[in-house]
């Protein structure tokens, strides 16, 4: 549970920085890769996670004002990783300068609940781990390069002089 600003701020940026490090990896044509024909493509995915943090916070009285939450997915992945970038540090500014540590306890309506702003917080970041993993399969299908996020990955592992564990 988040308990306070600062401890928001600490996790945000390392959970921000990862999903960075996934969405920096994607390709142009990587975008249009989907594990099924009615499954959200990997473009689709990654524009998700920058449209949640408007979508989740301006409930909560923060005001993000991009990207717009009925905003099309972007054509190039650089597109769709400068909002998310844009949206991520906007929401980090704002959380510290318009709330302090007791605006936590305060709650919102969020889908037809009532969440406090720590679990929105909380419930924020989990999504972005959620996505972010599912990416990293679709990513792995289109033969891009995995960037470790709690670890190495399986490309990783021979640049820190180990091999790979084994399957």
């Amino acid at each position: 549970m988040i308990n306070s600003i600062s401890q928001f701020e600490e996790i945000w940026k390392n959970e921000s920085e990862a999903t960075l490090k996934v969405l920096k990896q994607l390709t142009d044509a990587s975008l249009a890769k989907a594990v099924e024909p009615q499954g959200r493509t990997l473009g689709r995915l990654a524009w998700h996670l920058g449209l949640s943090i408007p979508e989740m916070m301006n409930r909560t009285g923060l005001h993000i004002s991009e990207p717009k939450e009925d905003a099309p997915v972007p054509s190039t992945a650089r597109e769709i990783c400068a909002a998310y970038e844009h949206a991520s540090n906007a929401l980090l500014q704002q959380a510290k300068t318009k709330w302090n540590d007791a605006s936590l306890q305060t709650t919102d309506e969020m889908y037809g609940e009532r969440w406090t702003k720590a679990s929105t917080l909380q419930a924020l970041i989990f999504h972005q781990i959620h996505h972010r993993a599912q990416m990293t399969v679709l990513m792995r299908q289109a033969g891009l390069k995995v960037p470790g996020v709690y670890g190495p990955s399986r490309e990783e592992w021979g640049a820190i002089g180990m091999q790979p564990p084994k399957i």
